[in-house]
């Protein structure tokens, strides 16, 4: 019934409800300066009401709850941009460190050892047979290789430091999903919808929220009840109210995708180092060990298939592993006892360790962001967030440069050693190796032999000339013939000889003055006690091919080095040349300019993800460093920007949730009035019912 006791109890339930907002404004101001702390108010709500003369009459305020300010569609969006903002932070960060190790002002840079080596050239063909300087260009030669191989050493040691970083991140996520699990289950025994609002653990599960989504992309999905879902944006599933998935950083060689009707249960792997990743389909089947299985590659998940210099994109499984188009190493089928391939069977190939989602503890997705070839995102894997940045550092930017270092390193033996290996020195052979070997030297050269120069080699002959040991008179001068059964001379064919092929035609050619061999896969020339030789001309390539008579070996950054024949010997450095009549003349220049050339000659370098370009390797190589310098750049602005997106985002968050010191002053002093005078309604009421009490004296 309304009446004086109904004056006291609205005046206890206002004091009691202003003291509950007093104490929220406290916290107020207390957290005002802590790092994820949202503002909070008490929610205020009348009491029931009382139908009454002269009509409805209130019965005062309740404390309903206490409510806390936060935008959660801000929130998503502001996480979404911190991914983006963290990703290309990293990848400057770590960009910056490539621009000093490609800092071109330094004397010793690659590009200022290629010109000494050219100019060194250069002027041993004015004096062919000056010793000092081919000691000269000897010395220059060494620094070229070991500036080279400095800048592959340097970002190879990039990306290993860059594996670390990245597992120590995976660890951090793991740790972060566990925590939101804990502080779902936490939420939603706490929390009454209405009632009693887990505030605090709401504001910690944000906190940890916006962590996670600096390190990954994610999506948010409240399920409500304190109970949220959070997925990576290609749908992988992290969180699940109380259930925390795992994420492992390790190796997997190779993972396989098998039709119903193939039969394989063997392994695939892969020999050598790539940044990439490798996609394997059959294309044409059958049984492994039976031979005639082909397939395709892909370095981008099959959205393109790679192919060689000569344009052949199908590869014949062997049992000596074939070398992948790239060049980046080989593939290795082995089979168990009868197994057979699948059209469409596909193997994914994984060089490096890589980042799993596990769905189960015996099932795992790869979920490594990848660049594709065209620049684009592969959105079936991590797309966002620093661990998407290292990745890109590790993979596309770092193994990028490494491709392109190597091409120019290759080319550059290639180059150089075409020449060379047609030309002469101041002295004559009586034994000779070459440098590059083979998998198989009953294989065609040109096509499965496993030859690293294989796709260089072209049809043509090559000219050999064998001296008289002693007065130096030729004896011989002859080219290859590789069917000496038929008249005249059979030049060789890539697609049709072997190794075997060649070894054959040196031994049937010259007739015991000089014997071929082929150890350990490697083309080995010997001349008898009485003779020595030299080589002419070579229109098949066979001799850079095979490492014979080069000025350099190896076939990329990491392995170029001068040749062992050449280092220990400077008589060997080739300046001259064997003209049409088999004679070395002395203070011939032809090669020694030739080479020289070279520094202004557009030559052909390939690699996959730009195809082949034609530019002297100089400019070759001053447009790696550019690229370098221009992806430095591209990823600040684009850090920068995203940057500003997310400040704005945040902005508009701490605008809704963040604490004001003058607003909180203003509510405490509200509070304190209304306070004040629900004491005082009290104290009125009291002093009526003292009225009332009077009355009955």
């Amino acid at each position: 019934m309304p009446g004086i006791a109904s004056l006291f109890n609205i005046g206890k339930q206002s004091l009691f409800a202003n003291q509950a907002a007093i104490e929220v404004v406290g916290n107020n101001i207390s957290n005002a300066n802590t790092e994820g702390y949202s503002r909070q108010a008490v929610r205020f709500e009348d009491g029931y009401y009382i139908s009454y003369s002269p009509g409805q009459l209130g019965t005062g305020v309740n404390a309903a709850e206490v409510i806390r300010y936060f935008d959660e569609f801000t929130e998503v969006m502001y996480n979404t941009k911190s991914s983006e903002q963290q990703r290309w932070q990293k990848l400057y960060e770590n960009l910056q460190n490539v621009e000093m190790i490609f800092n071109e002002s330094n004397a010793q840079g690659v590009n200022s050892a290629l010109s000494a080596f050219w100019a060194d050239w250069q002027t041993l063909a004015t004096n062919p047979g000056d010793t000092s300087v081919r000691a000269a260009l000897l010395g220059h030669a060494s620094n070229l290789e070991q500036a080279i191989g400095v800048v592959q050493a340097d970002l190879q040691r990039l990306q290993g430091q860059t594996d670390d970083t990245i597992a120590a991140e995976v660890q951090e996520i793991n740790t972060l999903l566990k925590s939101i699990a804990e502080l779902n289950s936490q939420i939603t025994v706490t929390e009454e919808t209405g009632k009693n609002n887990a505030n605090g653990l709401r504001d910690q599960r944000a906190s940890l929220v916006r962590e996670l989504a600096e390190k990954i992309d994610i999506n948010y999905i409240d399920n409500g009840l304190g109970n949220v879902t959070i997925t990576t944006k290609a749908g992988h599933t992290l969180v699940d109210g109380t259930n925390a998935f795992r994420l492992a950083f390790e190796s997997a060689p190779f993972s396989a995708s098998l039709d119903s009707a193939s039969t394989y249960a063997g392994t695939v792997s892969f020999n050598g180092e790539s940044s990439s990743e490798y996609t394997i389909e059959i294309v044409n089947p059958g049984l492994v060990s039976g031979g005639g299985v082909t397939f395709k590659v892909s370095a981008d998940g099959g959205k393109t298939w790679l192919k060689d210099e000569n344009g052949v994109g199908v590869f014949t499984v062997t049992d000596e592993g074939v070398l992948l188009p790239d060049g980046k190493g080989s593939v290795l089928f082995s089979p168990e006892a009868g197994d057979t391939l699948t059209a469409g069977d596909r193997f994914q190939i994984l060089p490096n360790k890589s980042v799993f989602w596990y769905e189960t503890s015996a099932s795992k997705v790869n979920i490594t962001p990848q660049i594709l070839s065209n620049g684009e995102n592969n959105e079936r894997r991590l797309t966002g967030g620093s661990l998407a940045g290292y990745f890109q550092f590790r993979d596309a930017s770092v193994g990028g440069y490494l491709e392109k270092l190597d091409a120019f390193a290759k080319s550059l033996v290639w180059e150089v050693n075409r020449l060379h290996s047609q030309g002469t020195g101041l002295e004559r052979f009586e034994d000779v190796i070459g440098t590059y070997g083979l998998v198989d030297k009953d294989a065609e050269l040109g096509v499965d032999a496993g030859l690293i120069f294989g796709d260089k080699l072209e049809s043509g002959n090559l000219m050999i000339g064998v001296y008289d040991k002693t007065t130096g008179a030729l004896v011989q001068f002859q080219g290859l013939d590789f069917d000496s059964g038929t008249a005249g001379v059979q030049n060789f064919d890539p697609a049709a000889h072997s190794l075997q092929d060649v070894v054959d035609a040196i031994n049937s050619t010259f007739g015991g003055a000089l014997t071929a061999s082929a150890p350990d896969n490697h083309l080995q020339i010997t001349a008898d006690a009485d003779h020595d030789f030299a080589f002419g001309s070579d229109t098949t390539g066979l001799l850079a091919a095979l490492g014979i008579n080069t000025f350099f070996e190896g076939s990329d950054a990491r392995t170029l080095s001068v040749n062992n024949s050449v280092r220990s010997n400077t008589s060997r450095i080739n300046t001259g040349h064997v003209n049409g009549a088999g004679e070395m003349n002395a203070g011939d220049n032809t090669m020694a300019a030739a080479i020289a050339a070279l520094q202004t000659k557009a030559v052909a370098t390939r690699t996959v993800t730009e195809g082949t370009t034609r530019q002297t390797l100089g400019e070759y190589y001053s447009t790696l460093v550019a690229k370098a310098g221009s992806d430095t750049q591209s990823a600040k602005f684009n850090a920068e920007y995203q940057e500003a997106l997310a400040n704005d985002l945040k902005s508009r968050q701490e605008s809704v949730s963040g604490v004001n010191l003058d607003e909180e002053m203003t509510n405490l002093i509200k509070f304190q009035h209304a306070y004040t005078a629900a004491a005082k309604l009290i104290t009125t009421a009291e002093s009526m019912l003292e009225v009332l009490l009077g009355l009955k004296n």
